[in-house]
């Protein structure tokens, strides 16, 4: 699939995706995945960085939070408006332009981090992208990136659950099968009924790598691995937030930190 493709699908998902992430039925995102992501970050205070793959911009804001000195970019000019005009409601310093990741429109060393929650494994093309964070982060720089689990969230998964309706494993298969851009169709399961049917289904690219291509990729742009992640809800989240408590089971995200040296 080629990245006009890609952004056109994205360009497509935008509005619906902005409108019910907003409503909070963005419940992995915001139970586990995002504090996750933030916890295992160094500190960011007085730094420049930037967001890739930022959608509507709710990641980016959190970093800017946190002190960071934030630019982002994303392929679809509708994520962008929408950070745009929260930025300008709400200011926090934060650059939004639209922009391909595979082309980042920055000079060399401009940045002490890069992150991406969840948008490299939609990118067709991630170890240009990678080479491409490599080019703009200052020597000393980080990475910090979050996917789809490549081993438990393959081309091919069928959640398991008992009579009760418990998650007690997952059935995967594919794994080994690069994805050049299938196509899945879905909509946040925590939206009503009324809500869902007011959009059509997401559909996104996917290119499933497998995880050692991940390393090799990340150690082909000139970074080092310095940590991964594993998300999963504690007994207490999984109480509290059953829609997470599969995570408990089999893991869903994978989090990566890779340094310029």
């Amino acid at each position: 699939m080629k990245r006009e493709d890609v952004a056109a699908f994205w360009e497509a998902n935008a509005e619906a995706w902005t409108q019910l992430s907003r409503e909070g039925y963005d419940i992995y995102r915001d139970a586990l995945n995002t504090p996750a992501f933030l916890a295992m970050l160094p500190p960011i205070a007085g730094l420049d960085g930037l967001d890739v793959g930022c959608g509507e911009g709710t990641n980016t804001r959190q970093l800017a939070a946190l002190g960071a000195r934030m630019q982002a970019v994303d392929l679809a000019p509708t994520f962008i408006r929408h950070a745009q005009e929260t930025e300008a409601g709400a200011p926090l310093g934060i650059t939004y332009q639209t922009a391909d990741a595979h082309a980042l429109p920055f000079e060399e060393e401009r940045f002490d981090f890069v992150t991406a929650f969840m948008s490299l494994m939609d990118m067709p093309e991630q170890d240009r992208v990678l080479s491409e964070i490599a080019r703009v982060l200052k020597p000393g720089g980080f990475l910090q990136f979050s996917i789809l689990h490549p081993c438990f969230v393959p081309p091919y998964r069928k959640t398991l659950r008992d009579a009760e309706g418990n998650v007690t494993g997952a059935t995967i298969a594919g794994y080994f099968d690069a994805s050049e851009g299938q196509v899945d169709r879905w909509i946040f399961s925590a939206a009503p009924p009324e809500r869902q049917a007011a959009f059509a289904p997401f559909a996104i690219p996917r290119f499933h790598r497998t995880l050692s291509w991940w390393v090799d990729a990340i150690v082909g742009a000139g970074l080092t691995i310095t940590r991964f992640g594993e998300p999963s809800a504690s007994k207490e989240l999984a109480e509290a937030v059953p829609t997470v408590a599969d995570t408990r089971v089999v893991g869903i995200f994978l989090h990566v930190q890779a340094r310029k040296p």
